[in-house]
């Protein structure tokens, strides 16, 4: 067995991208996986502090896991700005459901991940942050 050094480990690119057409829109979307710190931060965006106790803060939830993975040819985020992401939740659901569970999918979110993240639906919404990093 070889052990893998840091250098090795920090220069792997080890971010992968996957092609979903939609036909909604009569076309395809690129979706990059998360970061380690991407996941983190949206996990965390899921949830807010209220009198103590972590409540789900649900709304957009679809739309800010797409906003983050969404990227063009070069890799450079598409939903920038909390503007952005209000324009991609006006999209209908169908194609923004089909996105969210590829970006999910991609990004190792597991089932019972997703299922944890829907319960609620009716809390503050999030503005996106996405690196450009690849």
């Amino acid at each position: 067995m070889t052990l893998l050094s840091k250098e090795q480990i920090l220069k792997a690119n080890d971010r992968k991208t996957v092609d979903v057409y939609v036909p909604e829109w009569s076309g395809t979307v690129r979706l990059r996986s998360l970061t380690a710190k991407e996941r983190d931060d949206y996990e965390a965006s899921c949830h807010e502090m209220k009198n103590g106790v972590a409540v789900p803060k649900i709304e957009n939830v679809r739309a800010r896991l797409v906003a983050l993975s969404a990227v063009d040819e070069d890799g450079n985020c598409m939903f920038k700005s909390a503007s952005d992401l209000l324009d991609l939740s006006g999209k209908a659901a169908t194609p923004i459901n089909r996105l969210f569970y590829a970006a999910a999918k991609l990004s190792g979110l597991r089932p019972e991940d997703i299922k944890e993240l829907e319960q609620g639906f009716d809390d503050a919404q999030s503005e996106p942050s996405c690196s450009d990093s690849h």
